[in-house]
């Protein structure tokens, strides 16, 4: 099974994360900043060099104001379109 840094899935993934950024209003380094961590962090985690863990990912779900569950939860409903 080839990492899952490079599947499909993982870009579709990726892409959901940054429209929810941008649909939050908040830019890198506003986002960077929430979440304590230099821009560059969510740089190379919008472009794939860097894949997010799920503690990670609760972080950013939560300092864009969102819930995790429900955030994941729409990202799996979009695959069932």
């Amino acid at each position: 099974m080839p990492s899952s840094v490079f599947t499909q899935r993982h870009q579709e993934f990726i892409q959901f994360l940054v429209e929810a950024r941008k649909a939050a209003g908040v830019t890198q380094v506003q986002l960077a900043e929430r979440l304590g961590r230099p821009q560059s962090f969510v740089s190379k985690v919008e472009r794939g060099e860097r894949r997010l863990d799920v503690i990670e990912f609760c972080q950013v779900a939560e300092a864009l104001g969102r819930d995790p569950s429900k955030l994941l939860k729409e990202f799996v409903d979009l695959k069932k379109r």
